[in-house]
């Protein structure tokens, strides 16, 4: 049997995305297992692997054979379009795999890996949640701010008030006092 560089063209080749999803219970061993048992059958068909993406565990948006949370891992491969009935066989019936999905992507598409990407957006959200937070904790300082000086405004008012009010009762005793030294006073000439 020739073997793909033999026969195959790097026009017969197409680059696929495959998508694997895989239980998030399992041990290290079988978890390690499962990913050289799935590139195994990518090798059986004579594909060659371009890039793994492991995007790790995510929530499900139902349940999978009772699980719901699962691993992904993104492959791309090079493999003839012909072998995709045989890998998709091989993938279906390969033991701890929940789903898998095989994908042509368009012609020009740009692999990215999401798990990096993933990771710098978690990096700038934990920089804005900060930044939120700064600006949180900014306005309730404000606010504690405005609320100490209105305190004192008013504090300051009432006082005032009471020395106001005070001022007229001490002005009243004088004069009371200032009558009563008049009318006591006898070298009035009245």
């Amino acid at each position: 049997m020739p073997t793909l560089d033999e026969t195959t063209t790097d026009e017969d080749l197409r680059t696929y995305e495959f998508c694997v999803l895989y239980p998030c219970n399992l041990s290290q061993k079988e978890e390690a297992e499962l990913l050289k048992n799935i590139e195994g059958a990518f090798e059986e068909q004579g594909g060659k692997q371009i890039s793994k993406d492991s995007w790790g565990k995510r929530g499900l948006a139902y349940r999978i054979k009772g699980n719901d949370e699962g691993n992904f891992v993104v492959y791309h491969y090079a493999l003839e379009g012909d072998k995709l009935k045989e890998l998709d066989v091989a993938l279906r019936i390969m033991p701890n795999l929940l789903r898998h999905i095989i994908v042509k992507p368009p012609k020009g598409y740009k692999i990215v890996k999401y798990s990096e990407t993933y990771e710098k957006w978690l990096k700038e959200r934990e920089g804005e949640d900060d930044r939120k937070k700064k600006e949180k904790e900014d306005k309730l300082a404000k606010v504690v701010a405005d609320k100490a000086k209105r305190q004192v405004k008013r504090a300051a008012a009432k006082k005032e008030e009471e020395v106001v009010a005070d001022k007229p009762k001490a002005d009243k005793k004088k004069i009371s006092e200032q009558l009563e030294k008049l009318i006591s006073d006898d070298d009035l000439d009245i």
